[in-house]
């Protein structure tokens, strides 16, 4: 998308940027990578960022209901890609959930008239801007009809694609609705206590002084009552707290560490998990990504925490990168689906294939399998994923376990997503395992 003369303070120009996004996840790219093109083609300051991104993941959480509305809306599949994103992006804010309760970001009629004026400032669909008009101005007419019988969809009902929905009945009989539900669920900003620095008491109290509301939900855990800019975070740049999910920060006390211990963060990247280790205890640490450049964000937030570890550049599945010694500890957070964490990145639904958990899952085995040559007589793995499939989770680690005779520990397992007001994480597994002494 190339700079218009659409005012970027306007609607017209956050929605033309949020559907080019929404149209490049269509295409197989992940929603962030699509906002940081769209926003460096665009020249958008960030404001009008912030804006886009929230209207494109909007979108991305109803995607099967504006789908199946403009199916019955319009004569037949929008074109060009934009103008169907477009019409998606509009339909997502009109048909929300939340303008039944008066609280919508934007009012209808505002939507219906700058999603025009983003279609005629586009050249690739000026000429569809009367198509635009009469789509949404009709939705607005028949809104109930219309929702009424898109909803007869599954799709649309829930927001996932088929294949996804019918795993998650197969596979969680009794729970695959709540977990849908949280999977829509916008994510909460939870934050880890840095206990080299501060305290859960008195992290607390900076909150209450700062005006902030929020709540502990884990033993490090604390949940923001309203997200805000990390920037406005009270002591995050001086690294009191880091942002992480309350599931995720289960690793580093699961590792069951000790001063002077050797201990290998494999896939290491974001590097969250890397952070809570080392505030945990004195250890020599070894963090392994193979992309350079998300080891380089795992150093700057290792700056801000002042903490350090040994960073490397090298693939889980391989030993080139490995100096031979053998390590106490060894976090594997092997690639996954990511089907637990849709919440925070609602894309990954409509990226995702069914048989890619068949594929990853096959990684991960190999990944495990040479990890655990490298850990000592008596040592820990803990193998985590952020995936609901059993086949990436409970079945492969079944299948570790008879391979190699590995000792299995205690381990939460399975975590489903849940949101509620004592618990609210994304889903994880965890299974922890332990070498037999020599």
């Amino acid at each position: 998308m190339s700079k218009t003369h659409l005012k970027a303070d306007s609607l017209a120009f956050t929605l033309l940027g949020a559907a080019r996004a929404v149209a490049q996840v269509k295409t197989g790219t992940a929603l962030p990578q699509a906002l940081a093109a769209t926003f460096a083609q665009t020249g958008a300051p960030p404001q009008a960022r912030g804006a886009m991104q929230d209207i494109a993941y909007r979108t991305m959480r109803r995607l099967g209901r504006a789908e199946a509305l403009l199916a019955l809306l319009a004569n037949k599949p929008p074109s060009p890609a934009e103008l169907h994103a477009l019409l998606c992006c509009a339909l997502a804010l009109v048909s929300d959930d939340s303008t039944a309760r008066g609280d919508a970001p934007y009012e209808d009629f505002t939507v219906v008239d700058q999603a025009v004026t983003a279609c005629a400032a586009d050249l690739s669909m000026a000429h569809a801007k009367g198509m635009v008009n009469a789509v949404l101005r009709r939705f607005l007419r028949e809104r109930e009809a219309l929702l009424q019988q898109a909803l007869k969809r599954e799709e649309a009902r829930w927001n996932y694609p088929r294949w996804w929905t019918d795993t998650l009945k197969k596979s969680y009989p009794g729970d695959w609705e709540a977990i849908l539900r949280a999977g829509n669920a916008n994510p909460p900003l939870t934050l880890r206590i840095n206990v080299r620095k501060t305290s859960m008491d008195d992290y607390l109290r900076i909150l209450t002084d700062k005006g902030i509301a929020a709540s502990t939900i884990g033993p490090y855990a604390v949940r923001l009552e309203r997200p805000i800019p990390v920037t406005q975070i009270p002591g995050f740049e001086q690294g009191l707290v880091s942002v992480q999910d309350a599931a995720a920060q289960l690793a580093a006390p699961l590792l069951d560490l000790r001063d002077g211990m050797r201990v290998l963060d494999a896939c290491a990247a974001p590097g969250g998990k890397t952070g809570h280790i080392l505030e945990s205890a004195e250890v020599d640490l070894l963090a392994l990504d193979s992309d350079p450049k998300r080891l380089a964000r795992i150093e700057e937030n290792l700056q801000r925490l002042q903490l350090k570890a040994s960073l490397k550049t090298g693939d889980a599945a391989g030993s080139g990168w490995w100096d031979g010694q053998p390590f106490d500890r060894i976090l594997a957070d092997v690639p996954c689906t990511a089907s637990g964490i849709v919440r925070r990145h609602p894309d990954i639904r409509w990226l995702r294939r069914k048989e890619d958990a068949a594929r990853l899952a096959t990684v991960s085995a190999t990944i495990l399998d040479n990890l655990w040559q490298m850990l000592r007589p008596d040592g820990k793995l803990l193998f985590v994923t952020c995936s609901l499939w059993p086949q990436e989770s409970e079945m492969q680690a079944a299948a570790f376990a008879a391979r190699h005779q590995a000792i299995r520990l205690s381990a939460p397992g399975q975590l489903l997503p849940t949101v509620a007001a004592g618990q609210d994480h994304d889903g994880l597994f965890y299974a922890l395992f332990q070498k037999a002494p020599v």
